[in-house]
């Protein structure tokens, strides 16, 4: 995957980063707050890490959710 610059808004992008980097997370037992140390630690992510909201965490779990198809 190339990396490219990561914002919140890019909810996809973050889910396709997200599952290259940590292939193994179990979705089930993953907190808002271990998603978003997950996020901000992604190559490429340039947002503002204080930007992020539960609004912003769920849809991006919820994405993931949809993408493995769970």
């Amino acid at each position: 995957m190339t990396v490219s610059e990561l914002y919140w808004d890019s909810t996809y992008e973050i889910v396709l980063a997200l599952m290259e980097t940590y292939p193994d997370t179990d979705l089930d037992s993953l907190g808002l707050e271990e998603l978003n140390r997950k996020i901000v630690s992604l190559a490429g992510f340039a947002d503002d890490p204080a930007w992020a909201n539960d609004a912003i965490l769920k849809a991006i779990l919820r994405d993931w959710y949809e993408e493995i198809g769970v």
